[in-house]
């Protein structure tokens, strides 16, 4: 799909390296939000529209669409779709994995919808607000704007697209027992409470953070905060602000939060809340065994037990990851970029986060890297949003080997 994804960009001429192309379109299906394009506002609309496409059906899912329309995929279809939604369970929304896509889809499509509309209410033209509805909710964070959507000076539309990021962060499933009025269901998720948790503690830090630079700004400084908190946990990519330019501490925050990620089936990419917190818990559940070394101790996920297996698989993850961004680090060193530049690229193409730190901070993009490292950075990005596991097991022995 990248290998076609990118015709278009050549063809027209937008981006004439087959290279340059490639790593566009790949930023564009696992919603990484990575660019190579300098002047965003020149390239011709069914150019940008495309781009915004591949963003929005990246979001979702390839392989959630492929169950909806293929159900003929039948037993294996469950499979797919629990590669697409990671975490210890996938909850369905209907017992037939066919349904459970399609009911994603209609939450999805309405998702975008209701957006486009409020977009264009607050000011955007019409093309605008689909293409910055397509790639909030898929939290790809591609704009038809140079300045992203510093381009509009607009509280509301600020706040707008704050909310339907905070929307595509959710677990699919949290959105429809939300549409379904039984908001119960929502708050007792552990994951939903942490995520929520993360970004106010998040927010309140930063905002008196950035207080102390603007202490006459305090209504723009909570937009400007609130707004780049949500971008950067729900890994979308957009800014209202060069957050590189502010000061240490808050570049170290969101250096920080960009290892995060948003919540488990949900559009987003990173490492994910509940990994975090199952890691947490496994911590908490090893000192008590320390203290009582007789006691059965188990991790617990919404008041149940999580397997030894999941917890195992969990630990395995965020090793790899950890790995693989010191290595990617390392990698991008050699072409001379300064650390901050080599980690911020690295941790946001593996996080699919789009913009990081140093030269590829919110006023910059990947245009000047050489082709090698836009291709290595391509690889991460396919790795993060397929989870790891999911393309390394292709490079195992194992998977190779007759039985």
């Amino acid at each position: 799909m990248s290998l076609s994804g990118c015709l278009p960009y050549i063809l027209s001429g937008t981006i004439p390296s087959f290279t340059s192309a490639l790593f566009e379109t790949i930023s564009g299906y696992t919603t990484t939000g990575s660019t190579v394009l300098n002047d965003i506002e020149s390239v011709p609309a069914g150019i940008l529209f495309w781009r915004s496409l591949t963003k929005w059906i990246g979001g979702m899912g390839i392989i959630v669409l492929t169950v909806a329309i293929l159900p003929v995929l039948g037993v294996g279809g469950m499979q797919l779709f629990m590669a697409e939604s990671p975490g210890p369970s996938a909850n369905k929304l209907h017992p037939r994995i066919t349904e459970t896509a399609k009911r994603l889809w209609v939450i999805y499509v309405s998702l975008t919808a209701i957006e486009t509309i409020l977009l264009n209410l607050f000011g955007m033209s019409w093309f605008d607000a689909v293409n910055h509805a397509m790639t909030t909710v898929s939290t790809g964070g591609f704009s038809t704007k140079n300045l992203s959507i510093a381009a509009y000076d607009s509280p509301l539309i600020q706040y707008t697209i704050s909310v339907f990021m905070f929307f595509g962060g959710l677990n699919f499933t949290l959105i429809y027992f939300f549409l379904k009025g039984r908001m119960w269901k929502v708050f007792q998720n552990e994951e939903f409470r942490y995520y929520l948790g993360l970004l106010i503690v998040s927010i309140i830090v930063c905002t008196f953070s950035l207080q102390q630079m603007y202490p006459s700004m305090f209504e723009r400084n909570l937009r400007e905060i609130v707004f780049q908190v949500i971008s950067i946990v729900t890994t979308t990519g957009f800014a209202t602000a060069d957050y590189t330019a502010w000061n240490p501490f808050l570049l170290l925050v969101f250096f920080i939060l960009m290892f995060f990620g948003a919540s488990a089936g949900s559009t987003a990419g990173g490492v994910k809340i509940v990994r975090h917190l199952i890691i947490i818990k496994n911590g908490v559940a090893e000192l008590k065994r320390l203290i009582h070394p007789h006691a059965m101790v188990p991790v617990r996920l919404n008041k149940k037990a999580v397997g030894q297996d999941i917890t195992y698989n969990i630990l395995a993850f965020f090793f790899i990851y950890l790995s693989i961004f010191l290595m990617g680090s390392l990698i991008m060193t050699f072409y001379n970029y300064d650390i901050l530049t080599a980690a911020g690229a690295t941790i946001s193409s593996l996080g699919n986060i789009g913009p990081g730190i140093g030269q590829v901070g919110p006023s910059h993009n990947f245009s000047s890297f050489p082709e090698s490292a836009k291709m290595i950075l391509a690889f991460l990005m396919l790795l993060g949003r397929l989870e790891l596991f999911t393309v390394l097991l292709l490079f195992t022995r194992y998977f190779w080997r007759r039985v």
